[in-house]
């Protein structure tokens, strides 16, 4: 139930609190983190699929990751994977120290409320992005912060609210490939109240506004600027492109090519956080930053330009 790209994009953040505040060493706290993380991760998925099964089997999401559509596993497996999980998620913790547990405490909070009654977020249009966005993004960076040895600062707040709508703007999209079994089941969602045109457009400003607010949050050198500038610029390309898109395989194959480019940006934060702390020149920093940012525009240039050759994945 630890769905890779998922789970590594929560521990993006979690290392980007980690290099806010990084030291010269990074000790195995890390480790221990990262299991706990997964392990909360497992609880939210394990829950949501319990509530969410018909919609899932409406939807045709009968990949390994989803064993209940697919009849792979009981009801009671998936039970006993969440409470297992979330045994999992607090003994990881328990090295970290109290600051640690009282992290993972609301991760695995959130992740249950999410999904089961009577909250029920995940039903809620106004409140499951603003969830999700508490669960991957700024509970991950305040455990960053603990394993880094840190306390939430100033600088924080700007940074985490930069992520966050960063994020806001990729999360309200995961519902294109969800709607027909949305709607089919009732589930009131940004995408279904407002249409895919507002959506898309809530999106784009989003993104703009995150990019913007993580810039001014860590004041990079003029090179990285630029390098997240075009990074920026190639999701705003994509989500203009979904805007206009109709065919169903074609809008999902957008959105993950737009997410490409947020992850590069995500790792050209990590870059110039991490090689600042450890004292880099802004120049060498800036020529890692760039380089990175080089070699993954090309494969986003294939898939943006040929996105014909791209392969969904989701549905077995």
């Amino acid at each position: 139930m630890v769905r890779p790209r998922a789970a590594i994009t929560m521990w993006t953040f979690l290392v980007i609190g980690l290099a806010r505040h990084a030291g010269p060493t990074i000790s195995v706290d890390l480790v221990w983190a990262t299991v706990a993380l997964a392990a909360s991760y497992a609880v939210a998925t394990s829950v949501n699929d319990l509530a969410d099964v018909e919609i899932d089997r409406t939807n045709g999401l009968r990949d390994a990751s989803r064993p209940l559509a697919t009849g792979a596993a009981s009801v009671g497996d998936l039970r006993w994977t969440a409470a297992t999980a979330g045994v999992v998620a607090v003994a990881a913790t328990i090295p970290l120290g109290a600051r640690g547990l009282a992290v993972i405490g609301p991760c695995l909070f959130v992740d249950v409320v999410y999904s089961a009654t009577p909250a029920r977020l995940s039903r809620r249009w106004t409140l499951a992005p603003v969830a999700l966005t508490v669960a991957y993004v700024a509970l991950p960076y305040l455990l960053g912060i603990v394993v880094a040895g840190g306390t939430w600062g100033a600088a924080d707040a700007p940074l985490v609210a930069g992520l966050s709508i960063l994020f806001f703007a990729r999360i309200i999209l995961k519902d294109v490939r969800d709607r027909l079994g949305d709607a089919a089941h009732g589930k009131q969602t940004l995408l279904l109240r407002l249409g895919k045109g507002a959506t898309c457009a809530i999106s784009i400003v989003a993104a703009v506004a995150g990019i913007a607010a993580i810039v001014l949050a860590i004041r990079p050198p003029a090179p990285i600027v630029v390098a997240v500038a075009l990074d920026g610029c190639a999701i705003v390309w994509m989500l203009a492109r979904l805007r206009v898109t109709t065919d169903p395989t074609a809008e999902l194959v957008t959105i993950g090519t737009a997410a490409r480019a947020g992850n590069v940006l995500l790792i050209a934060v990590i870059a110039w956080l991490l090689l600042s702390a450890q004292g880099a020149p802004a120049a060498q920093a800036s020529l890692v930053v760039v380089v990175l940012t080089v070699v993954a525009a090309v494969g986003f240039l294939d898939l943006a330009l040929r996105p014909e050759r791209a392969r969904v994945a989701y549905k077995a």
